[in-house]
């Protein structure tokens, strides 16, 4: 049963609900494993261990899902938004941890992106956190509508924010080159 119809009943049963989620996880488990490792590249977090705060948020705030968005956008927002809560717990935990954390995250190989990919997504991690946002939405293949829906921006708004960004983002690029 899609959510949509689900939460427009009167009596939603336990079971009905849980199977709603259930279904919705499967349609979109690549979904939250992508947010999920892109936001851990570079820090001494589990993808699996991400995925589960997100799974977690999902089922908390499950029951406030309105359908004014696509289940992907509303799934890719909460997914987002608990990766920031966590790089900002992380990031006032104590320096030397912080530290001694980095340098094993240094040793590990990466199994999951390649030198280039690693490297934009520092880039972005250095852009004020909508700006991160916005870029990593439209990497992800998002329309300009659904981030502007995820952003609370307009469509336009949207569309220059990408210009300014990728700009930005290659003039980094091209200085960390020299």
């Amino acid at each position: 049963m899609p959510m949509l119809n689900l939460f427009r009943k009167k009596s939603v049963t336990r079971k009905e609900t849980e199977n709603a989620f259930n279904a919705m996880l499967l349609r979109n488990k690549a979904l939250i494993w992508h947010v999920c490792s892109d936001y851990s590249l570079g820090r001494a977090w589990k993808v699996e261990d991400c995925m589960q705060e997100v799974i977690y948020n999902l089922w908390r705030y499950f029951d406030t899902f309105e359908g004014r968005s696509s289940e992907k956008t509303w799934i890719y927002r909460v997914a987002t938004n608990t990766m920031l809560m966590l790089r900002r717990k992380d990031d006032r935990s104590p320096i030397l941890e912080r530290i001694d954390n980095q340098e094993k995250v240094n040793a590990m190989p990466s199994e999951t992106h390649d030198e280039n990919y690693q490297q934009m997504l520092q880039l972005i991690d250095t852009l004020p956190e909508k700006s991160s946002i916005v870029i990593r939405a439209h990497l992800d293949g998002f329309t300009y509508q659904e981030i502007a829906d995820m952003t609370d921006m307009t469509e336009g708004a949207v569309a220059m924010r990408i210009s300014r960004i990728k700009k930005q983002l290659k003039e980094m690029y091209d200085n960390e080159k020299r």
